[in-house]
This record gives C-alpha cells, structure tokens and sequence, in this order.
C-alpha cells in the first residue's frame, strides 16, 4: 500500500509541483481540483494505477520517477516511457471506456496528485485552452511512442539500446550520468529485448569505454560513439 494517502494541506492555486498543463486554469477550476484530488505518495515499486482497471481519477505526478508500460504475456513488459514531474498522465481510457490500458509503477519515492475524471473532463469541456493544450500533450508521448515503435523494430540491439541510454541522459536525467533507479530489467524492456542480452550489450559499451557503470550510477563516457551506434542501428 502508498506510505500514505491525504487530503493536503497544499493548495492547487498556489502549488508549485503541478503540471504545467494546470498552470491553464482559472483559480476557480483550480478549486474544483483541489475539492476533488487526493494526493499519494509511493514508495519504490508500488503500483500507481493497473493495467485493465477501471478509471476513475486522472494523475498529475508532483516529484519522484516513474515508469509507464504495457503488460505483456509470461511477465513480459513494454515500457512506453518515464514519467518525472511534472508531467501528466490520463489515457485514451479517459473517452474510449474508462479502463486503464497500462501500468505504472514508482521506480523512487513519488508523490502524485489523483483528480476525479469527471471534474476533469468538466473542465475540458469549459476550458478549450486547456483542452487543446491537453489534446497536444497526449498527440506528443504518441508520436514519441510511435517512433520509438519504428527504432525498435527496424535496429539491432546496440542501436536500440544505445537510444535508451540516449533517452535517460538526455531527456530523463538531464546529465552524463544518472543514477541506478532504473534496472536492467527496466534497460531491457525499455530496449524491446531480454534481461541477458541487455546486460551483454551493456557489458560491450562498457568495455569500448562507452560508459561506465557502478552499483550506483551510470556515466555516459563517449556521447558521440553512442550517438553513432544509433545512428547506424
């Protein structure tokens, strides 16, 4: 279970974790969230919403990491995506049939923010700022789903592999190095393959003093022989 879940005493109107997306509404929308949202907060490897269960709250992640994935068959996942503050999370469950049609899990203490879905597809409704900002954000992650899709199909593994990295230090860390939040595990599913071959091609880029890796972080050594793997693929 979260480590624990509470009305807070923070409020919408003047918090500074909330999406930008929210950023958009009025004060009085504002207080129709803060009426109708819970905050919680995870601790790593907690479930944040299932796949396959019913929606009744969209989520707005105030601090900590997160990973988006599709369950797959025999335990085997997809990851989408990161999530980090402060970004949003809804679906297309929100206006096809309410489910939740992937997982997302903590991958370090998180706390987010569940809005009521009907408060928040109210808001939609009366707020078509807010609404077109929204439909742009969800267009966004798809056409980033949609060309990760093509590079996981189309490479090898390095140069799949070599986009992951690329993705967490450019887009998710922001540095040339980054803690080991993220498993091999997580390396792998992220890279469309298995935990072995992961950790091979890891070893590979790690002897060509590609990076560097301890128990606690990874170190980007080389950007351009990375960038070129991917390049190649």
């Amino acid at each position: 279970m979260p480590d624990y879940l509470e009305k807070t005493q923070m409020n919408c109107v003047s918090c500074e974790c909330k999406s930008p997306l929210f950023r958009l509404l009025s004060d009085e929308e504002l207080e129709q969230v803060q009426k109708n949202r819970i905050n919680v907060v995870f601790k790593p490897g907690e479930t944040i919403r299932k796949q396959g269960t019913v929606m009744t709250h969209v989520i707005s992640v105030n601090s900590g990491l997160a990973k988006l994935y599709l369950e797959g068959i025999e335990q085997r996942n997809a990851i989408l995506r990161l999530v980090k503050p402060t970004n949003f999370i809804g679906g297309p469950g929100i206006y096809l049939d309410l489910m939740h049609h992937y997982t997302v899990t903590a991958l370090m203490e998180s706390s987010v923010c569940f809005i009521d879905i009907h408060v928040f597809k109210k808001i939609i409704k009366q707020n078509s700022l807010f609404a077109e900002e929204f439909i742009k954000d969800f267009s966004r992650n798809t056409l980033s789903a949609y060309n990760r899709l093509i590079n996981l199909t189309q490479k090898q593994m390095p140069g799949r592999l070599s986009d992951t990295l690329l993705y967490l230090f450019n887009d998710i860390f922001q540095s040339n190095k980054f803690p080991m939040l993220v498993s091999k595990q997580d390396l792998a599913d992220l890279s469309a393959m298995s935990k072995d071959s992961a950790v091979k091609v890891l070893r590979e880029f790690q002897n060509d003093g590609i990076i560097r890796i301890t128990d606690h972080e990874m170190e980007l050594l080389d950007s351009a022989a990375l960038k070129k793997i991917s390049r190649i693929g």
